[in-house]
């Protein structure tokens, strides 16, 4: 057991922070097309200088420098404008510091795994989960060159995270590469350069709580009708007072649609973003806002009434409902999804999987344990260089995302989710669990097994089961009965409680004259037999 990690101790997931709707702006004019084009063209080029602005002060930037840059783009737009522009400005800088911080984790795990399978000889077996030596000399000699790119490159982003650069594309790094592979892309360049300059584009903007609808920038009224404050170079546009121009359509939310209602009838703040798809030729408008904090259900309160556990796997997840004292319940549900397709396709069978699941646990009133999975660590090359299909299963599962949209999801139908730490689960169910469950009627696999255990650690019982009794015709000569009997348990060493039924032919389980005496089981004889007679007086 000293080569195992320490287990992390299972904790209630946190609900979400925030809620995203969105719907399609539909029978926009011309005109509107052309407006939304000329302002989320001018506030681009705004927001691409903010950020370049942002990237050179580093990290000597302070609140002073926030204010300078608000005020140079106060004067080009508006006080709103410029407020959203400067506020997306710091977040995309503080989203690709973080990125690069986990970039340099990923070379540096990279450069320790090669320097230690350099150090051993060729053909060297690995041990306790670690690889051994490369199998040839001309892999050695591949990988010692490898080693020297790695390393130059952690050294050159340690040297920039040091001073505070980072390298942004606004429009997106993979649409710029795209660019000079536009025949692999299936794009021409024409259709390149549309979609590079919608990305581009800026039609977003915060909330302001106590103002008309939430919004002064983007505002949407609970008739549907969407109007935007044009920037001071575009007023000349305007169709309405006060410089706003307001668009043809109207718009309504069908998902959490009554929350957005109440929410703009009482002033409170909504955050506003326009989009457009251009391989699909829509218009969108999405909406935001803040939850508060919920406080969370005390986890002794999740496992009174025991929980279902789920194994996240490549293409399903495997459930198993456990009563509170760990033990399987009923039969175990598989929740299939195909991750081959698009996006799209892929986020929709994800969501579908997560309703059927939540839709069962509410059916129980149950709360759901699952793994608390990050992949970040398995998915080095270096680490499972020559295993391609595991690498691309590992890439494969949506973790994060499935993770997200389940908390997200189960919020709304009052449903717990207990995160536990996924180490040894699929081994150690698998060990305890998978043989003892299977029957002629019921085959089960690794991944049930490992629900089984997911569920036993989040209600706080050890993954595995209770032995059979020691040795020695099944007495307690050798010891407890079961592991899970320590010598502080009450009753340990008392007799064994009667089961019902016949164990003879003659007499009932518990109704002869020795019942509940161990010594009668005693092969040597039973005490009694070596006792003088002795007769009564009378």
């Amino acid at each position: 057991m000293g080569g195992l990690r320490e287990v992390a101790a299972p904790f209630v997931a946190p609900g979400p922070n925030g809620v995203a709707i969105r719907t399609s702006l539909k029978g926009l004019t011309g005109q509107d097309k052309k407006v939304l084009r000329l302002v989320g063209d001018l506030l681009g080029s705004l927001a691409s200088r903010d950020l370049k602005a942002r990237c050179a002060a580093g990290l000597d930037h302070d609140s002073d420098r926030w204010a300078q840059r608000k005020r140079a783009l106060t004067g080009q737009c508006s006080s709103r404008w410029a407020g959203s522009i400067t506020k997306a400005t710091h977040d995309q800088w503080t989203l690709a510091r973080r990125g690069q911080l986990a970039h340099i984790q990923s070379l540096e795990a990279g450069v320790r795994t090669i320097t230690r399978r350099l150090s051993l000889p060729v053909g060297a077996k690995g041990a306790r989960g670690l690889p051994g030596g490369y199998r040839s000399q001309q892999e050695w000699f591949a990988k010692s060159r490898r080693l020297h790119l790695l390393q130059d490159r952690l050294e050159r982003e340690r040297a920039d995270r040091a001073s505070g650069r980072v390298r942004v594309v606004r429009g997106g790094r993979k649409l710029l590469r795209n660019r000079h592979h536009l025949q692999a892309a299936r794009l021409t360049e024409a259709q390149w350069r549309v979609r590079w300059e919608a990305e581009r584009w800026f039609l977003q903007a915060d909330g302001e709580s106590g103002k008309r609808y939430g919004n002064e920038t983007i505002r949407v009224s609970p008739g549907g009708e969407v109007s935007i404050k044009l920037p001071a170079p575009l007023t000349g546009l305007a169709n309405a007072p006060h410089g706003r121009y307001v668009l043809a359509c109207r718009v309504g939310f069908r998902h959490r649609g009554q929350q957005w209602a109440d929410r703009i009838t009482a002033d409170r703040a909504v955050a506003y973003r326009i989009h457009h798809d251009v391989e699909r030729g829509r218009w969108y408008l999405t909406a935001s806002w803040q939850l508060p904090p919920v406080r969370t259900v005390p986890l002794e309160a999740v496992r009174s009434g025991g929980l279902i556990g789920v194994d996240t796997n490549a293409d399903h997840l495997a459930a198993w409902r456990l009563d509170a004292h760990g033990n399987p319940v009923g039969e175990p549900r598989r929740f299939d999804y195909d991750l081959s397709g698009n996006a799209s396709h892929r986020d929709a069978q994800v969501r579908h999987a997560l309703i059927r699941l939540l839709h069962w646990a509410n059916r129980h009133r149950l709360a759901i344990a699952i793994e608390d999975l990050d992949f970040a660590a398995e998915k080095t090359r270096e680490k499972h260089g020559r295993r391609k299909r595991f690498r691309k299963l590992i890439y494969g599962m949506p973790t994060a995302k499935l993770r997200a949209r389940l908390v997200s999801m189960a919020v709304e139908l009052g449903i717990t989710v207990v995160a536990v730490d996924p180490a040894y689960t699929s081994r150690w169910g698998a060990q305890h669990w998978q043989k003892p469950l299977t029957s002629k009627r019921r085959e089960i696999t690794r991944h049930h097994a490992a629900a089984v255990a997911i569920g036993r650690r989040a209600l706080g019982h050890p993954i595995r089961r209770r032995t059979a009794p020691p040795p020695h015709d099944q007495s307690d000569r050798a010891g407890h009965r079961t592991v899970q009997a320590t010598s502080g348990v009450p009753a340990r060493e008392e007799t064994r409680p009667r089961i019902p039924g016949p164990r003879t032919r003659s007499v009932g389980a518990g109704c002869g004259a020795k019942a509940g005496d161990q010594g009668a089981h005693n092969r040597s004889g039973h005490p009694a037999e070596h006792e003088p007679l002795h007769q009564d007086s009378q």
